[in-house]
């Protein structure tokens, strides 16, 4: 069997896949980088985010179209807020990741969505459905007051059942330095938390808005 002689057309193919390699491999070490050097500084991340969801509203209210893309968008960012602000283990199925007794040391709350791959997520998903409002085989005709009401009832469903969770199992989704259990009646909790920190107070407040929630949404 003659031996395989390699042509011209296949030289330019691995140039071209060469030069192609390279390039996305400069693109992805330069955006990596770009996030390495915010990644400090949230607030700047979620402005940035802001002026991003700014835009696209201008372009869709502009365009008066892509509802359709602008549903889907809420859908996944409805998705990712809830793995914000749930716990990486689930109580109800690891057992419970809060302290019982008073000498156990306050255990930080460790979200299943880490806040950088939140603002990431919202951020590529926002700047994807902005390029597909560039194509117009993206803007499928419906009556977008349908699909604004389906969302409000889903966000309000599922908020329901993440506050019904947090109350449930005793966690907060935010963490506020170390705390120390104490398990001998609220009013004792409430003296020691409104004694101690600010953090402390936030906590306080915010356990108390979640059973006003609760009280409200049952």
């Amino acid at each position: 069997m003659d031996a395989y002689t390699p042509t011209a057309y296949d030289s330019m193919y691995e140039d071209s896949s060469s030069g192609w390699g390279r390039i996305t491999s400069q693109a992805s070490s330069r955006l990596q980088h770009f996030l390495d050097k915010v990644t400090p500084y949230p607030l700047g991340r979620w402005a940035g985010f802001l002026v991003i969801v700014f835009l696209y509203a201008i372009r869709v209210y502009y365009l008066k179209g892509f509802y359709i893309v602008t549903y889907g968008v809420g859908i996944y960012l409805l998705n990712r807020l809830i793995g914000f602000l749930s716990p990486m283990v689930d109580p109800e199925q690891e057992g419970p990741a809060l302290p019982t007794k008073s000498d156990q040391e306050f255990k930080p709350f460790v979200r299943r969505l880490p806040e950088f791959k939140f603002w990431y997520s919202c951020t590529k998903a926002f700047l994807i459905a902005f390029s597909m409002t560039f194509f117009s085989f993206f803007d499928v005709p419906v009556f977008w007051p349908i699909l604004l009401m389906y969302w409000f009832v889903l966000f309000f469903v599922t908020m329901k059942r993440q506050i019904l969770h947090m109350i449930k199992h005793k966690y907060v989704p935010f963490s506020f330095g170390k705390q120390v259990y104490s398990a001998k009646g609220y009013n004792q909790s409430k003296a020691a938390l409104l004694s101690g920190s600010r953090g402390s107070q936030v906590v306080l407040l915010y356990t108390n808005s979640c059973g006003f929630l609760h009280s409200v949404l049952l």
